[in-house]
């Protein structure tokens, strides 16, 4: 090829990746699968290495790019990024709008209008371009001056590198650069998949999607944060573009270049405050169906003449407000703090509370993640603390109110050795958590129970955290496969076990020996293996044999699976300790069902994507996600562009109206099992 064929034909690629870009991950729709974007963008980049002289930065292989950095470049706005003052109440709005009103004349007044917008609970950035062609981003900072992290933000898809360029737009353009302000925010499907990652792996849960998104963009190495899936979405047009009257002119405008912007549903142009009190009520009912966090809604003057001439008042201007939402806190004691110890050794410290209800639930413990958390806290036992539920689900604490100590208060330190075996606990330079490293730990191994007889491992039903507790302390079970020589008799011996009982959870684990390849493999418990890996080891390797045998090479060749995932697989299978539980369960009468092989029949459902909802009545949740993991298809937890069929059951959840409004299509049970051919 010529390089003027080369220049031809990377022109026509850019053009058409950007285009399916735009489409997925700005207006959620879907023309052609990965697959076929992925052999797209493979020969883009091939033909730039064969030409590099035609390597663009507006290329979509330019997303991900260069090595880490050593820190982050200081860079000053050419406009302040202000924070909004907080209102949380009718009364506060009404006080807010009187205030502005002393500063307009009668005509101003009269015409007085607002624009409210959802208010995402993410990381402000400004953006800008050049010529139509992103150049660099950062963050809010101090609002003045902020850091440069225009790597980082060049790998979130929804931000993009090139401008398009509506026709008649020459005529709003100003010779500066086009500058552009948004939120950088990560989904609760995304948030909900790392905490799910961080529990499997021994990890402290992250408090809310905040905080995964606010570290992932400031992360020195870009690679790190693109795995992050993070997502953006474009509130404000600071510079660039002229004419733009109205705040929601420019939400307009900001659609037409590309962004991705408050759709309809989610901002609303309000003639009164009477206006703006309906949407925050309506989304205030209505936000735990969106697929993201949001803490109430911005609401400013829509005019921007307006808006310029009301100015700033300390930080904050004065023609903007964030109206937020009822906080969900409490305020209550600390009346402990013990430490716990997971499946992996993480030794995490809690926080034993004067129970609370909060948003309708009693708490009575909160995560304390981790010994730096205690420091910048600077909690201690029988501390006045303020608890939240954060993002509506676990409880964390967060403020102490020193002002209410008393002098009964207790500093706590956490302890040198592990509160339970006595091992010296361990923490490597780059990691914030102590760790007992004793394999033998009764907590360790307890914890490791629980995950062992879990519903994705060995799903055995009626042998819960307690039962497990007594079989340990009575030296019945030692490890899991133990669990498998339990006999009736050995169990009437126990307290609160009659002879039913004792047949009826014998039963339950002797009906669960025989066990499909995915499943072993995940009840492992090997370092960074959840289900989805399990599935991907499970279709890579026939039997446990060939995974055994699997070198480190071969298995960091296998799609999504990252080299320290790989090693600790590797290093696993390596360990005798592991090759002797393997054996003992074997031994115990564990039967590994290998995986069907996806051909003919077997692959019918091959490339589709399924979400299930509600209680099916021939068959449990789990095994109708086997039968389509062996037909060929996956198995999602949300519904999205990418899924193709949503299988309705008794009692269907919101997953059934997200189909509508995705316009997937929803298929019945009958139907469902029509597909798998039953």
């Amino acid at each position: 090829m010529t390089r003027q064929e080369a220049e031809k034909r990377i022109e026509k690629l850019k053009k058409v990746i950007n285009r399916h870009r735009y489409l997925y991950h700005v207006l959620d729709k879907q023309e052609i699968s990965e697959a076929a974007l992925d052999s797209l963008k493979k020969e883009l980049f091939d033909l730039e290495q064969d030409f590099p002289d035609l390597i663009t930065p507006d290329s979509p292989t330019q997303r991900v790019a260069g090595a880490p950095l050593a820190k982050f470049k200081k860079v000053g706005h050419t406009r302040p990024m202000l924070s909004l003052q907080d209102g949380f109440s009718n009364d506060d709005m009404l006080a807010w709008e009187e205030r502005i009103k002393r500063l307009l004349t009668e005509k101003e007044i009269s015409g007085l209008d607002y624009f409210a917008e959802l208010k995402f609970d993410g990381l402000a950035v400004e953006l800008s371009y050049r010529d139509g062609i992103f150049v660099s981003g950062a963050t809010r900072g101090n609002g003045l001056i902020g850091e440069d992290i225009t790597q980082n933000l060049k790998t979130i898809e929804a931000i993009p590198l090139k401008l398009n360029h509506p026709e008649g737009m020459e005529k709003f353009s100003s010779n500066d650069d086009i500058v552009v302000r948004g939120e950088v925010l990560i989904s609760k499907k995304e948030f909900a998949k790392i905490n799910k990652e961080q529990e499997k792996a021994g990890l402290p849960l992250y408090a809310n999607p905040r905080n995964i998104a606010a570290g992932s963009i400031r992360q020195l190495d870009p690679k790190i944060t693109a795995g992050r899936r993070l997502d953006f979405f474009a509130w404000d047009l600071v510079s660039g573009i002229k004419n733009q009257a109205a705040h929601s002119q420019k939400h307009r405008t900001l659609k037409e270049l590309g962004f991705k912007t408050h759709s309809d549903n989610f901002s609303r142009h309000c003639s009164s405050l009477t206006e703006v009190f309906k949407f925050r009520e309506y989304w205030l009912s209505h936000r735990e169906k969106l697929p993201f966090e949001i803490d109430g809604l911005v609401v400013q003057v829509d005019d921007v003449g307006i808006f310029e001439k009301l100015g700033v008042a300390g930080k904050s201007p004065r023609a903007a407000i964030a109206f937020k939402f009822p906080l969900k806190e409490a305020q209550t004691i600390v009346e402990d703090i013990i430490v716990q110890v997971g499946r992996t050794g993480a030794v995490t410290p809690l926080a034993i509370l004067k129970p609370v209800e909060i948003g309708g639930t009693t708490v009575s413990r909160a995560t304390l993640h981790n010994e730096d958390e205690i420091k910048r806290l600077g909690i201690k036992v029988n501390d006045t603390v303020i608890v939240g539920r954060a993002g509506d689900v676990i409880p964390d604490i967060i403020k102490v109110l020193p002002g209410l100590r008393s002098g009964r208060e207790k500093s706590f330190h956490m302890p040198k050795e592990c509160p339970v075996c006595g091992t010296k606990l361990e923490k490597k330079p780059d990691d914030v958590i102590w760790r007992c490293l004793n394999p033998k730990c009764k907590a360790r191994q307890r914890r490791y129970f629980y995950y062992f007889v879990s519903r994705p491992a060995f799903n055995i039903e009626g042998l819960g955290p307690r039962i497990i507790d007594q079989l340990s302390e009575a030296g019945l079970i030692s490890d899991p496969a133990d669990l498998f020589s339990l006999t009736e008799s050995g169990l009437t011996s126990l307290e609160r076990f009659a002879e039913k009982s004792a047949a009826n959870l014998v039963r339950a684990i002797q009906s669960k020996k025989r066990v499909s390849f995915n499943r072993f493999i995940y009840a492992l418990g090997i370092g960074g293996v959840g289900e989805e890996t399990a599935n991907d080891l499970a279709g890579r390797f026939s039997s446990l044999e060939k995974l055994r045998e699997a070198g480190l090479q071969e298995l960091e060749n296998i799609q999504d699976i990252g080299p320290k995932t790989a090693k600790a697989i590797y290093e696993f299978f390596q360990k005798k300790d592991s090759a002797i539980f393997i054996s003992k369960l074997l031994k115990a009468g564990v039967k590994i069902i290998a995986p069907e092989k996806t051909s003919g029949v077997a692959s019918r459902l091959k490339g589709k994507t399924f979400v299930l909802t509600g209680t099916l009545e021939t068959m449990a949740r789990e095994i109708a996600k086997e039968k389509i993991r062996a037909l060929g298809g996956d198995v999602s937890e949300s519904v999205s562009g990418q899924t193709d069929y949503v299988v309705a059951g008794e009692n269907p959840g919101s997953k059934m109206a997200r189909a509508r409004e995705a316009g997937v299509k929803t298929i019945n049970e009958k139907e469902f099992l029509a597909m798998l051919g039953s």
